[in-house]
């Protein structure tokens, strides 16, 4: 008399669950092989701004207001743009809230060197030069104008998961910068 073989198999919901989680773990490592990819060559080294932020602190000092919000870079253009938008909350020194803004703005190369356009809806900002340490840091530069301030806006990364940021203005006619915000992003 012969034993009937009985082959145990995973249940269907079972193997379609441990394929989910292969397919998501494939996508994550493809995900990360394509931005790397995807990246334009001009914009290689602020491949690290790529993703979604909160703010840790931030502190505008003029004002003595805080800040919270959330910034993401994305990749546009079929990797040419780096793109920021951000949302912003401002608490004035007793924590209540003081206003909140939107703001955009562009990365791109231009002409061999790499270039910025922000705006917030009232203000306009033109970075004509952008100082990159890649996949460490960037400080962008507007144009020098004896009849407007010229802005500086600064990001470093200090771990793979805090971005540094840092924007300054110089008074018309001087190159002599001052802190207005300062702050912390975490992945």
């Amino acid at each position: 008399m012969s034993v009937p073989r009985v082959r145990i198999s995973p249940s269907p919901p079972a193997l379609y669950a441990s394929g989910l989680v292969i397919l998501i773990a494939l996508g994550v490592l493809l995900s990360g092989a394509a931005l790397a990819q995807s990246v334009s060559p001009q914009l290689a080294g602020l491949s690290f701004l790529i993703g979604d932020w909160r703010t840790g602190s931030g502190n505008v000092a003029e004002t003595r207001e805080t800040s919270k919000g959330r910034s993401t870079f994305t990749l546009e253009a079929g990797g040419n743009v780096i793109v920021r938008k951000d949302h912003t909350d401002l608490f004035a020194a007793s924590g209540q809230p003081a206003g909140s803004f939107d703001q955009i703005m562009m990365i791109y190369p231009e002409g061999g060197a790499v270039r910025a356009d922000y705006s917030d809806g009232t203000h306009v900002i033109h970075y004509i030069k952008a100082d990159v340490v890649a996949g460490r840091s960037v400080t962008f530069v507007s144009a020098t104008r004896a009849d407007a301030p010229m802005f500086r806006l600064s990001y470093e990364l200090s771990n793979p998961t805090t971005l540094a940021v840092k924007f300054e203005l110089a008074p018309p006619g001087s190159t002599t910068f001052h802190p207005i915000a300062t702050g912390t992003l975490i992945r």
